[in-house]
């Protein structure tokens, strides 16, 4: 059975079965304070590149293009340390992963919890 990681929305608000939110966006969401996110840490170590993410540009064409860029991002060193952690919290979960991306389905977060998850 896979680790219960989740995706959310920053503005979906919290729900009881969220357990640890961890933001994964590089730009702190628009409109929302700290205190409305409801977040325990904001891991933007682990977001993509700048430049991965003006490419891709949220073109759902290029989200599988996206998935191979985004996973070898995600053996650099740094990153590799975020996901670990990530990997440490999704182990007893839930784990919820936040986003301000509005198609959460095709988002880095929804790739981290594909990892995360099995």
């Amino acid at each position: 059975m896979g680790r219960d990681v989740r995706v959310r929305r920053v503005y979906d608000g919290v729900t009881d079965g969220d357990g640890e939110r961890v933001l994964v966006d590089r730009v702190w969401p628009r409109g929302v304070s700290k205190e409305e996110a409801h977040l325990d840490r904001w891991e933007k170590d682990i977001a993509p590149s700048t430049e991965l993410r003006k490419w891709y540009g949220h073109d759902v064409d290029k989200f599988e293009e996206f998935r191979r860029r985004y996973d070898a991002e995600l053996k650099d060193p740094e990153r590799a340390a975020a996901l670990d952690r990530l990997r440490g919290e999704a182990d007893p979960g839930p784990l919820t992963l936040i986003t301000a991306t509005k198609d959460v389905d095709h988002s880095q977060a929804a790739v981290l919890a594909d990892i995360l998850g099995s």
